[in-house]
């Protein structure tokens, strides 16, 4: 299928009017909608900030081109918009983006779809052609330049097929070989590929890049590939199957790398300073593999942590509802729990919050060292759980099994590749086990006695420290909304529930409510503050806001951050604070008004979750600009 048969004269805008990156995704959608592609243009555009919260498409050199793949796409459609001005939409490179091109796949989009709009990505990567789009006066000469391009990418792609059957195999030029891969896989997979594409053809390497898109995996690597290839680069934010480039130099890269700095990858992979992969019996990465230094420590930990924390939500949520729910079921003449309470408080208690530590611990070791790790992880977790370590012994566990096992790969290196299935299945789970769990059998004590000290601190807390502590927790939610302040806030509120302790994290869902709930107040009272597209965005944060997703506000925050960031974090801090000095408590993770009754003293709880969205939607209105005159209203300015 060809470009021009997704992208119409009536999908596209010569003229975008959007100043900012929510302006326009939302005009984008519009239009799309408009020439009938959206059967929900809400759902389109929540998809599409939803990859942005991934990393921005803004690719840079001007242009962008979001995308999402989703059922309320009801056919397969390209929308093009153009700004003369520019408009800030976080671009890779810091520069304003010029050309946009909106990709709509539907979830049945058939592989020729896939393939067509793949392709356009990386025909922007032309900077003739994106100048020929610039200088367009009309929708026609815009399809023709798409036309005639298209024809030509074809056409090189033919050459290159040839040529990667006939590249030297004698050794005369660096090989090498690649694999791209994206969340959506739909634009910047084939963007990273291109990019290496053409840098190793400047560089004068050979390359074959593997390409893991929307449309499956395009250029497969082979066994032969893998073994000419002098080193491999993986340029990729999914996962990828590792294991076959056991014992080969690589380098581990986002995606945008590709993208961006192709040259520099391929440079390192040329020098050959880059750690070995080794396989660890899975199709995944591991932490041993190959990075080139790439990945920080701290990135690393904390990479590994959320592993944990994550797989351990959905007990999290569905132990300390069901929790939650069995106090609803007493018997009202002796108080007494009836006997499907007792049932609720069973599985939710005794069998789901059992768990929690054991599969934080085990899934920690599993994101370090795969598989072998995950055993001794869930035995180090178990024994942290039944020792009373809590939620701390949990997380020490995991790292502890996850490194123990990665060392002892490193020891029976010397076995040899025959009896590697003997090594993972056998080998490194005995070892890891033995150790972990002789490592935590001295461990659990004094990290029993931390978790007691922690609990009885924050148990005891007098008034003043609980809103202090409320304040923090609160304002930590709106910080970056669902980035690492944000989940490190929730992971106490987690180990704090584990506990028995249960108002940080009511203190910690209202936080999480309040910046949706705050902007849907503001958007709805102080309209000259905001767009008409950001006035109608603003309605679906009170269903956000109500269901504790505090996402809903980053395109908002995303779009004027100096203004709108410190107005969540005063309104959040306001709700944790609150919280903690009305004495609000729950034992329910999630669920925000869903759990309302489920919250000791309720309607305190309403009045501080109300309070800090009156907070947040009073400061945007002193802060943010008005829309009309783009000056600054204070609180005087009438007067004035």
């Amino acid at each position: 299928m060809k470009i021009t048969e997704l992208l119409k004269k009536e999908t596209m805008i010569l003229d975008l009017q959007a100043t900012s990156k929510n302006e326009a995704i939302e005009e984008l959608a519009a239009k799309l909608d408009d020439a009938g592609h959206l059967s929900d243009r809400a759902s389109f555009i929540e998809a599409i900030k939803n990859r942005e919260s991934q990393s921005s498409t803004g690719i840079g050199e001007g242009v962008a081109i979001p995308h999402a793949k989703t059922a309320a796409v009801t056919e397969p459609a390209i929308v093009f918009g153009r700004s003369k001005e520019g408009i800030d939409y976080d671009a890779l490179d810091g520069e304003k983006s010029h050309l946009f091109f909106m990709i709509a796949a539907s979830e049945g989009a058939n592989e020729t779809h896939l393939q067509a709009l793949s392709r356009l990505s990386t025909l922007l990567m032309d900077e003739e052609f994106r100048e020929s789009l610039m200088s367009a006066d009309s929708t026609g000469t815009i399809l023709k330049a798409v036309d005639l391009k298209e024809k030509e990418k074809l056409s090189a792609q033919d050459a290159e097929e040839e040529k990667e059957k006939t590249q030297a195999k004698d050794g005369s030029k660096p090989y090498f070989v690649a694999v791209t891969g994206c969340p959506t896989g739909i634009a910047h997979t084939y963007m990273a590929a291109d990019g290496l594409k053409d840098a190793a053809n400047k560089l004068g390497y050979d390359i074959k890049v593997e390409t893991n898109g929307s449309d499956g995996v395009k250029s497969r690597l082979t066994k032969e590939d893998i073994e000419r290839a002098d080193a491999v680069i993986i340029a990729a934010d999914t996962k990828i199957e590792m294991d076959r480039f056991d014992g080969k130099k690589l380098i581990n890269a986002p995606v945008t790398a590709g993208i961006r700095k192709p040259t520099k990858l391929l440079e390192d992979a040329y020098e050959g300073n880059l750690s070995v992969h080794r396989a660890s019996g899975e199709s995944g990465g591991s932490e041993e593999a190959g990075t080139g230094g790439k990945r920080s420590v701290g990135a690393a930990i904390y990479k590994h942590l959320m592993s944990g924390v994550s797989n351990m939500l959905p007990f999290v949520v569905g132990g300390g509802i069901l929790i939650a729910l069995s106090f609803f079921f007493e018997d009202p003449v002796n108080g007494e729990i009836t006997w499907f309470g007792e049932i609720l408080s069973t599985i939710g208690g005794a069998n789901a919050f059992f768990l929690l530590v054991p599969v934080l611990a085990g899934f920690i070791a599993y994101s370090i060292a795969d598989r072998p790790g995950f055993a001794a992880g869930m035995v180090g977790g178990l024994m942290a759980s039944t020792g009373e370590a809590g939620f701390l012994g949990g997380i020490v566990a995991g790292f502890l099994a996850g490194y123990l096992v990665l060392g002892i790969r490193r020891v029976f290196n010397f076995m040899p590749k025959s009896l590697e299935g003997i090594k993972t299945i056998l080998i490194l789970p005995l070892f890891g086990i033995f150790l972990t769990g002789f490592i935590m059998y001295f461990l659990v004590v004094p990290m029993a006695a931390v978790q007691t000290t922690l609990v009885g601190w924050l148990s005891g807390m007098e008034t003043g420290n609980a809103v202090i502590l409320g304040i923090i927790l609160g304002g930590m939610m709106a910080v970056d909304m669902g980035g690492p302040v944000n989940k490190s806030a929730y992971a106490f509120g987690i180990a704090m529930l584990e506990a028995n302790t249960l108002m940080p994290m009511a203190a910690i869902m209202a936080g999480g409510m309040v910046p949706p709930l705050g902007i849907a107040l503001a958007t709805t009272l102080f309209k000259n503050k905001f767009t008409r597209e950001q006035q109608d965005a603003g309605k679906t944060n009170y269903i956000l806001g109500a269901s504790f997703i505090t996402e809903g506000a980053i395109p908002f925050a995303a779009a004027d951050p100096a203004r709108v960031i410190p107005s969540l974090i005063a309104g959040s801090a306001t709700a944790g604070a609150l919280a903690m000095l009305f004495g609000n408590a729950t034992p329910a993770p999630h669920g925000g008004v869903f759990v309302l009754l489920l919250v000791e003293n309720w309607p305190m709880y309403i009045v501080a979750i109300l309070a800090g969205a009156f907070v947040t939607a009073i400061m945007l209105k002193i802060l943010k600009k008005d829309i009309s005159t783009g000056t600054t209203t204070t609180t005087n300015s009438k007067a004035a």
